[in-house]
């Protein structure tokens, strides 16, 4: 891990997801680097890695030996001596790990009104990552994506002319309420929280995803692609492990990029 991490302070924190791709382990890595937290993403720091995620899914499991019980999918995240008797807990499920997570690592807010905020923000900006994603998987997700090409021409010409701006102007909107504490930079209160890198990562992907579609519709939204997302990724933590090898590039996960699905 990066040398300027923080002592730490809190548990040994193992991150269990897919190797190779962003996908939805990114939000939780984004938070532990937002907060200089040390973590280990196990898949893509072990040889053996995939182990960690094939157990954690495997269709006869009714739990493991620490009493936690199965994990419908990853991520999850276990948590060395933070389970019952002392033994290791595992939790999955992205914004229940990043609400597990938020206030131990300083992303939660600072009081209850804006824990709740941040939550409810949060899991906005993950509905929007779910709706990119099935764009190009509109049917089934055990099909190809080239088993369903005509349903995700239609289902991503909505996502775009309809789905996007719609979440996009929410976001913009919810900048500008917070404009007195968050000076654009900031969902909720004067500072950075989970949502904050939460919908970050959801703006990058759609950048990656549908670049034309982003490029001719920015200017709408000032705050959101202006000081907001400039911000975020310039944050102590984040500026360096976005520039580092350990940031998985986008390419065939939740955002892909099929130049006909993107604006033409």
């Amino acid at each position: 891990m990066s040398s300027n991490k923080k002592a730490r302070t809190q548990p040994s924190y193992e991150l269990v997801y897919w190797p190779g791709i962003p996908g939805r382990g990114e939000f939780i890595r984004l938070a532990f680097e937002a907060a200089g937290v040390s973590y280990k993403d196990v898949a893509n720091e072990s040889k053996d890695g995939i182990k960690s995620v094939t157990s954690l899914i495997a269709q006869e499991s009714t739990g493991d030996s620490d009493g936690n019980p199965p994990a419908f999918a990853p991520p999850a995240l276990r948590i060395p001596g933070e389970g019952r008797n002392g033994k290791a807990l595992v939790i999955y499920q992205t914004p229940s790990i990043l609400s597990y997570l938020g206030d131990k690592i300083g992303l939660a807010g600072n009081d209850e009104a804006e824990k709740a905020w941040i939550l409810s923000h949060t899991l906005t900006a993950l509905d929007l990552n779910n709706e990119a994603h099935d764009t190009h998987h509109p049917v089934a997700v055990s099909k190809y994506y080239e088993d369903q090409k005509e349903e995700s021409l239609k289902r991503a010409t909505d996502f775009r002319e309809n789905r996007i701006p719609k979440f996009l102007g929410f976001f913009e909107r919810v900048l500008k309420g917070n404009q007195e504490q968050g000076k654009g930079k900031y969902l909720v209160g004067d500072k950075l929280s989970y949502a904050d890198t939460t919908l970050w990562h959801v703006l990058s992907g759609l950048e990656f995803a549908f670049p034309q579609e982003i490029k001719a519709i920015k200017g709408d939204y000032d705050l959101l692609f202006g000081a907001f997302y400039d911000s975020v990724k310039e944050q102590n933590g984040l500026k360096e492990y976005l520039a580092s090898d350990r940031r998985q590039p986008f390419s065939m996960g939740i955002f892909r990029h099929y130049p006909e699905l993107d604006r033409q």
